[in-house]
This record gives structure tokens, sequence and C-alpha cells, in this order.
């Protein structure tokens, strides 16, 4: 062989080296998102096998189901064929499709029609994101639920384990919630990468203990037939119907899976679902439906009684290990619906803080945090077992479920142009079964059903009362701030004394002059050097690119050095307004801003019920005492508090 040849040949074969050490690296990135959507997007619904069979069969289910071998059969494939339908086809294979630049979940189909209304007008846009707020209002009730039946069914295993352990279930679920809580300002990030590899142990386990299942009834498996669902809803629908509000528990966190589309990608969650977390779920069904024919006396506790006795202990600590983590990705979802909310202004500014420096998403809400805990833990001993708290989640699962089913329809068919025939079809079938989960939940309502719809309405009307009070301040602000261009202009008349350095002037808009502003010409007569009036904006998008951050306006004069900025951000972006004006160069801000030394004023507004007929008394008085809760203006701006000044008005409401 020459020396060329050979060159060549090392050439390639180095080429080659290179090659494959890329696809190892793209493949351990690709595997280590997906581990890490194992952690976090799947506790809730991967936890549901512990309590859904329990509960379709429990006797004390006003509804009860008796146990019979064709009951079995039914109920099983029912929750088979529930969860293929709502979670693989309506979730996976068709609203994850679906997004809002790359994220997912109800507030993403909100600002999709907010921003589809804004072009087209219409009102049944309108009337839709009414309807999905209303679904994240839904998803706060699913927010307290979640813990509260999750933790309490997983140490419930303790007495089935020992029985006179049974005491002791209430006690221990409460502390377990409140450490939860204590450690959600520590952050998720540092224990996050210890989630995926639990809960990769936790499916192996229940996966494994279903086959054991199985395997002493393997008839059981005839139930993937989808003739013994269809059979048993229509030949004992009076049964089937009433099975229905627990047969939803299986798809409990299908939200999740969308929500956190953005954080993982749609690939990662398809794939851990349909070869990991669909599977073991599917198995432990199986595996439980065959451990009652065998003997109903097993519908005690079906899913701690198929793992041999030997290895209860280890699945009891497993399965509160696998609901802490279940009800930390719901908490964590809390605090992001919580926080877009308040971006796009269905609530007052919330206290954020970021808890991982390289994690988009990973925040911690601390007022949304106590209200949780105090809800959980009044939740854990109101109702003392998981039994009971089923009924009350089902409401909140379907209810979610069926706005996000219908908010995804009208989104597919008006923006994506999907043809008639399919919006049709997924209205018969899709839909359909949603309302009927939702009509068979609503027979709950005296027991329990009634929870998750109040704590939504009041969530709900919170959230309008507040967009509708800001409108109101906002639209009495800008009658006592006046037009900035009116404002610029006497300010050259008057020519105020300009002192050294840049003021910064936090406004809602570049129509009216900042109250601020306003207030330190006419009472102290002077004016900084570099005035720059900075408007936040909030854009129906998750996160907005550095070249689009800032927009600026001279205002008429391009010498007086006085210019307006508007800072755009996405609803998932914390404002931080130093980092958007160091964005700008001197050509654009009449000469260099002096942002180390940059002072930067507040109009804080102090809030009073006025004589107008503008809201309900009550709604008034709802309004005032949100605005309790609003976080200090310095510290979400990323303002430096030693450099802010703060001057009051009042506005009636």
């Amino acid at each position: 062989m020459s020396k060329v040849a050979g060159a060549e040949a090392l050439s390639r074969g180095y080429l080659a080296i290179v090659e494959d050490r890329q696809k190892l690296a793209h493949d351990t990135v690709r595997l280590a998102v997906i581990v890490g959507a194992l952690g976090v997007v799947f506790g809730d619904i991967g936890t549901s096998p512990i309590y859904t069979i329990q509960t379709v069969f429990s006797p004390s289910d006003p509804h009860p189901v008796p146990v019979s071998v064709d009951n079995v059969y039914g109920v099983v494939s029912l929750i088979f064929w529930s969860v293929m339908i709502i979670v693989t086809i309506t979730y996976i294979l068709l609203a994850m499709r679906v997004d809002n630049d790359g994220e997912g979940g109800i507030m993403a189909l909100i600002t999709l029609l907010r921003r589809w209304k804004s072009k087209q007008g219409r009102k049944a846009a309108a009337t839709l994101a009414g309807l999905g707020l209303f679904g994240a209002a839904l998803f706060f009730g699913d927010s307290m639920i979640t813990p509260a039946i999750s933790v309490l069914s997983a140490v419930e295993g303790l007495k089935v384990v020992e029985p006179e352990l049974e005491r002791f279930v209430v006690p221990i679920t409460a502390v377990i919630i409140v450490g939860l809580f204590l450690v959600q300002r520590r952050g998720s990030a540092a224990v996050g990468r210890f989630f995926g590899p639990i809960m990769i142990l936790w499916f192996t386990a229940i996966g494994a203990a279903g086959i054991v299942g199985i395997v002493g009834h393997p008839e059981i498996l005839k139930a993937l037939s989808p003739t013994y669902a269809l059979g048993f809803l229509f030949g004992h629908f009076g049964t089937a119907f009433f099975a229905l509000a627990a047969v939803v528990l299986a798809v409990t966190g299908a939200e999740a899976l969308y929500a956190d589309m953005g954080h993982f990608g749609r690939p990662a969650i398809a794939r851990g679902w349909s070869f990991l977390v669909l599977p073991a779920c599917v198995l432990s069904y199986m595996g439980q439906g065959a451990l009652i024919l065998a003997d109903e006396k097993n519908i005690s506790g079906p899913f701690f009684l198929l793992v041999p006795e030997w290895g209860r202990w280890p699945m009891v600590v497993l399965a509160t290990a696998a609901t802490v983590i279940a009800s930390q990705a719901v908490i964590t979802g809390a605090y992001s619906v919580a926080s877009q909310a308040a971006q796009l202004g269905y609530l007052p500014r919330l206290r954020i803080a970021h808890t991982s420096e390289s994690t988009i998403g990973q925040i911690y809400v601390p007022w949304i945090n106590w209200l949780l805990m105090v809800s959980v833990l009044t939740l854990v001993f109101a109702f003392r077992s998981s039994a009971a708290l089923a009924f009350a989640f089902g409401m909140a699962v379907t209810g979610t479920i069926t706005i996000m089913t219908t908010l995804f329809l009208f989104i597919s068919r008006l923006k994506f142009k999907a043809p008639a025939w399919a919006i049709a079809l997924g209205c018969v079938v899709l839909l359909g079964v949603d309302l009927l989960f939702l009509a068979a939940n609503l027979t709950k309502l005296l027991h329990g059903a009634w929870l998750p719809l109040l704590i939504a309405l009041t969530a709900f009307t919170v959230m309008t009362t507040w967009q509708r009070g800001r409108a109101i301040v906002t639209q009495n602000r800008r009658k006592a701030e006046g037009s900035l261009q009116a404002f610029i202009e006497e300010l050259h008349e008057l020519a105020p004394i300009r002192v050294p350095g840049c003021a910064v002037f936090l406004n809602r808009g570049k129509e009216t002059a900042p109250l601020a502003m306003r207030a330190n010409v006419e009472h102290n007569h002077v004016l900084h050097e570099r005035v720059v009036v900075v408007s936040i904006e909030t854009e129906p998008v998750p996160r907005v690119p550095p070249g689009r951050r800032v927009e600026v306006d001279d205002l008429g004069y391009g010498d007086d050095g006085i210019i307006h900025v508007s800072a755009r951000f996405g609803y998932m972006e914390t404002p931080d307004v130093p980092a958007a004006l160091a964005l700008l160069d001197p050509a654009q801000t009449e000469g260099e801003l002096d942002l180390d030394q940059a002072r930067y004023f507040l109009s804080k507004i102090e809030l009073q019920r006025g004589k107008a007929p503008t809201m309900a008394g009550w709604r008034k008085r709802l309004f005032v005492a949100t605005s309790y809760i609003t976080a200090d203006a310095a510290e979400h701006f990323g303002l430096p508090r030693e450099r802010t000044v703060i001057m009051g008005a009042h506005i009636d409401v």
C-alpha cells in the first residue's frame, strides 16, 4: 500500500471514528432527554395504577361496580382503550402537533387563540379563550388534589402490609407533604437527575408485578380486545357509565405530557410513553384484573397485593417516592401556569425565584407554594383516603381534558386548516369520549366532584376580575398620566434644568407619560440628561429572540436625550429591564447610557374603590384584595434596588 493510500485510509478511519463518536454523543443526549422526561412528565399518569382499579370496585363508591368475571374484563378493557384514545391518540399523536413556538399545554392554546383573535376579531376565539382560562383554573384544582391522592394512595400500602398501621396513614402522608413543600424553595434542579432513574425502576417494577399476575390468569389478555370494552359499555350501560368516573383516573396526568413538551420535545415524550410507560401501566392493570379474577377479596388493594409478600415493603417505599415525584411535577406545573397567567394579565405580578441557572422553566413561586400546601393538607385531613378523593380528582381531570380537546379541534380547523371531515370525526370520537367521561363524573357531584369545580370557579373569578380591574385601572391611569407626546412638547417649552445622569421610567406604553416622570418634573423642576421611558410588552409567544427584544422611538426629537424603548418578552420569560437596555447602542439612544449609575423610577399605584359603576362592589373588593399579593416591581423587572425610586399615586377602580 502506498503512503498516499495509507494516509487516505487513515483519514477515512479517523472520520469514521469521529462520526461514530458524534452519533454516540447525539444518542446519549437523546437518551438523557427521554430519561429526564420519564422523571418529570410521567409521574402523575405513571402512578395511576396504584388506585384506579381499586377505586372502580370500591364498595364505598355511591354507585359500586359488582365484582364478576364480565365486569372485570370490561373494566380492564375500558381502562386500556380509554388510555389509548385519550393519551395515545388525542395527546401523543394529535394535540402535541399543535404548539405555540414549541410550547404546549392549555396556556399555549389560549395564547394561540388570543393571537388569532387579534388578527381575525372573531367572537368565537374570545369565548373559547375564556373556556381555556377555566381549564387553566381547573388545573389549579388538579394541582391541589394530585399530591393528596397520590401520596395517600402510596402510604395506604402500609395497611396492606400491616393492617394495624392504618391509623398512621394520614399523619405520615401529612408529614411527607409538608416536607415536599418545604423543599420547593431549593428547586428541583439538584434532585431532578435522580427522578428519571427512580421512575425507570418504578415502571420496571410495576410491569414485572403485572406479568406475575398475568401468568397466574393469562386469559385476562383477552381484555385487550375492544369488544370487551364495548360489550361492557353498551351491554351493562347502567354499571359501566358510573364506572367511567373511576376509569378516568387512568389518564390523570395526560395534560402534563402536553404542557411539558417545550422542555423535552415531542419525540422524547412519545418514545418514553410508547416504549416504557404505556407497556408498564397496561401490564399492571392486566395483572390487577387477573388477581381479582383469582379472588375477589383482592379488590381491597390489588396493586400492592400483586407484589409478592417479601416485596411489599420495598414497593410501598418505591410507590411513595414515585408519588412524591408525581406531586413535584404537578406543583411545578402550577408555578408555571400561575407565572404565565400573570404575564398574560390574568393575575398580578407574582414573586418568582428561578431555581436553576441552566434549565428554563424551573421556578419557585412562594405565594402559590404556601397556598397549595395549606390546600393539600386540608384535603388530606378532610377526605382521609384516596378512594374518597378519587371522586373529586376525576372531575378535575375530565374537565381539563374536555376543554383541551375542544380548543385543539377549533385551532386545528381555523389556524391549521384541518379538513372538515377530520374535525367532525374528532368531535364524534375524541370529544364524544371526553363528554361521556365528564357526564359520568357529574354523577359524583355530591360526593366530592363539586370540589374541583369550586376551586376552578374561584380561580376563574379571581383571574377574570383581575383582568377586568386591570383594564379599568389602565384606562383611569391613562387619563391621569396624559399624552406622552404632549408632555414632551411641554418639556421643550418649559426647558427644565437638566442634571447629569440617566433616568429610566417604567411605563405601561408609549401613549401616556409616566406618573413618576410627570411628578419629578412638576415638583423638582429637573430632568436628567438621558431619559429612557421603558414599556414592557408580553407577546403571545414563549420567548422573544434577542434581535426582537427592544425597539427605540425618539418621540419626534433626535437630540433631546429622551427616548422610548419597547422591551418585548415572551410569556414564559421573566422581564429583565437592565439586560434589555444593555442591548442598545449609543446611536439608538442619542448618546451613551450609563446603566451602571442609572436611576430607575417606578410609579406605585394605590388602588381604592371608586363610585363609578365599573364593576360590582364585591368584584372591586376582590380586585383590591388581590392587588396586595403583587410582587415588588423592582425585583420583578430586575432593577437594582439601591438605585430605584418609587413614587406613589391613587387610582380609583
